[in-house]
């Protein structure tokens, strides 16, 4: 029986997010290869695409692509010329992207890169800087991440993280899951860092009780 967060979250999509067959295809694309089902949630995603119109954003870094959900909705915001750089580990789960990223029609729109993000990262530094950078994959190393993104971000840059409240046990300071210590490593280097203006809300729906950061650069 699904619960209260749950439903209401389907109240939301029913009445703001028109029925999308491509969205749900992904979806249905991803559980059947296997994927674990960790894709943002419809309305989340649709944030995330309102944030990257919000800063008219022309290239996009997303850490974490998975199959590529969240990654058609960036690209959706994006003008005819915008880019997003999506990175991902797993060579399984970047050709289910490929072929949801075909699928969408965004193929061309997207230029995702296969290997460990911290392999990567470094790849990207004699590139333009990115207008919005969304960071969603293991979360031990969100801090690395944060400073890569800080690195190949401008005044003015957002920065987005996923799944940085996890249940509330960010809270607890005895708590030994790396994921957690990592979260709680990238709250702590964004407090320290003078460049940022950073805020975190918690989320509550299909995806349980979890969270989103967002920082800006600062000039």
């Amino acid at each position: 029986m699904k619960n209260e967060w749950a439903l209401v979250d389907e109240y939301i999509v029913d009445r703001l997010l028109p029925p999308d067959p491509v969205m749900d295809s992904v979806l249905s694309a991803n559980a059947a290869a296997g994927l674990p089902a960790i894709d943002v949630a419809p309305n989340q995603g649709k944030l995330l695409h309102i944030f990257a119109r919000m800063v008219n954003a022309r290239r996009v870094l997303e850490i974490g692509t998975l199959g590529g959900y969240s990654t058609i909705w960036l690209a959706r915001a994006l003008p005819s010329d915008g880019i997003v750089v999506t990175l991902e580990s797993d060579p399984g789960h970047a050709r289910v992207a490929q072929s949801n990223l075909q699928a969408a029609g965004l193929i061309d729109a997207v230029d995702l890169r296969i290997g460990p993000a911290l392999e990567t990262l470094p790849k990207l530094a004699d590139e333009p800087a990115f207008d919005l950078i969304f960071i969603d994959a293991d979360k031990p190393n969100n801090p690395a991440y944060l400073e890569w993104a800080l690195k190949l971000s401008r005044p003015g840059t957002v920065i987005i993280g996923d799944n940085v409240v996890r249940g509330g046990k960010i809270k607890d300071s005895n708590e030994q899951d790396p994921s957690i210590q990592g979260v709680r490593q990238f709250y702590d280097r964004m407090s320290g860092e003078p460049r940022l203006t950073a805020t975190a809300v918690q989320t509550v729906g299909s995806k349980g009780w979890d969270g989103f950061s967002i920082a800006i650069v600062n000039g």
